[in-house]
């Protein structure tokens, strides 16, 4: 697509902690958004869930990975979209800790005893 090799290293460098922050963040409401969706209105998630991306792109300083598979497979590329292999290991670090975080927050923002609102 780019004319570029099918497998290379990205030489982008991509880290700090603005960046992994911004990742945490990304990830925790991605998580948040899919447990809701399925917990209120489940064949939304597709939806819910490229909105969602879509819209981190734009509010986050990382532009979203909220995947440790995409933000491997973001260094073996060197396009406008790559990360530098030597920094894979601190975008996946924040993707825990906000999925992590994400899954704590869920458990008391959707309880099972809670219905859907209104």
């Amino acid at each position: 697509m780019f004319d570029l090799p099918t497998l290379q290293l990205s030489e982008r460098a991509r880290t700090g902690l603005g960046q992994w922050t911004g990742e945490a963040i990304a990830t925790f409401g991605l998580i948040l958004t899919i447990i809701g969706t399925v917990r209120f209105r489940a064949a939304w998630v597709p939806a819910s869930v490229a909105l969602y991306i879509a819209a981190a792109y734009w509010f986050t300083s990382s532009t979203s990975f909220a995947n440790p598979a995409i933000t491997v497979a973001r260094g073996l590329t060197d396009s406008f979209s790559g990360i530098a292999p030597a920094d894979v290991p601190g975008f996946i670090a924040a993707q825990l800790i906000g999925a992590a975080g994400a899954a704590w927050v869920a458990r008391w923002l959707f309880a099972p005893d809670s219905g859907p609102p209104g």
